[in-house]
């Protein structure tokens, strides 16, 4: 089978649409579905069926990589041509899983060569919560890890992306939970193999985000979708693009129009949806995806 095309190489389709109903902005080509939306898959058996259901791209996950061994999914991988997008994730770097820095700074470098071996595009950052520490010395801790990982990042093509996460993950997952904050890192680091996983779900209540959109972009390496319930009613309580409240469709065109040319990952962590059929919940993310970037006239 041959490979396909990496969605950051994709050329849009020649057709323009008609004037009343214009070509959408993004090709569906660049849809990708993280492990996360289908858990009770195994690695082999999403590369399997996400390549069957037409989806171009994966977000692996890395417990799943390792469990069939990382030599067997990355020939998996490059059998099928489905593109790794990202591998998620590491981090933990503040002891918020009970692991010292440097067992968390051994694993990252573990991963890196993971997801180099892949040719994943990004290796997720989950910083880890507070764990008692002020937040400047958090921050140092996460800087800390990142010098340490860069040179490394680098000559494995892979760019390392902070996930910045709601305030609702503060407590368990990470002290990085502002968009602001996200970038003073970003900027002061200034590395090219250094940048961001931006999840609508975790940053679409930021003020003036899409106006922002612009101005952070170049740091963006992977855009990731899901839809917010209205109150949450658990961490894992995400929905499916079109079912909640935020503005999907609008935050693609913003990150179009600011040149954004990377991959759409859905990441939809949801316990009502994990219960369901995955391969009807594939169906359902490739149609979702499709009718978010039809214009809205259409």
């Amino acid at each position: 089978m041959s490979s396909l095309t990496p969605p950051n190489q994709l050329t849009p389709p020649s057709d323009t649409g008609s004037a009343s109903c214009p070509r959408p902005v993004v090709s569906t080509a660049r849809l990708s579905v993280n492990q996360t939306t289908t858990v009770r898959w195994s690695l082999p058996e999403a590369v399997n069926e996400y390549r069957a259901a037409g989806v171009n791209g994966i977000g692996v996950s890395l417990n799943r990589l390792r469990e069939c061994g990382v030599a067997s999914g990355a020939r998996k991988l490059k059998q099928t041509g489905l593109h790794a997008t990202s591998l998620g994730w590491i981090g933990g770097f503040t002891g918020a899983n009970g692991h010292t820095f440097d067992d968390a700074l051994a694993d990252a470098r573990a991963a890196l060569r993971a997801a180099r071996e892949i040719s994943a595009v990004a290796l997720i950052v989950v910083p880890g919560a507070q764990c008692g520490h002020i937040r400047s010395h958090a921050r140092r801790l996460l800087v800390e890890a990142l010098v340490e990982l860069t040179d490394q990042a680098a000559g494995s093509n892979v760019r390392l992306a902070l996930q910045p996460m709601h305030p609702l993950f503060e407590d368990e997952w990470s002290f990085l939970t502002s968009l602001d904050d996200t970038l003073d890192i970003l900027t002061r680091f200034n590395h090219t193999h250094v940048g961001m996983a931006f999840g609508t779900y975790h940053l679409w209540q930021e003020p003036r985000l899409l106006e922002r959109i612009s101005e952070f972009m170049p740091y963006v390496s992977l855009v990731q979708l899901s839809d917010w319930r209205n109150p949450p009613r658990c961490d894992n309580d995400r929905l499916l693009p079109g079912d909640g409240e935020i503005p999907l469709h609008e935050i693609i065109q913003a990150f179009e129009a600011a040149g954004y040319r990377g991959s759409y990952e859905m990441e939809v962590w949801s316990r009502d949806l994990w219960k369901q059929d995955h391969r009807s919940l594939i169906r359902e993310c490739m149609l979702r995806f499709a009718q978010l970037l039809a214009p809205p006239s259409c």
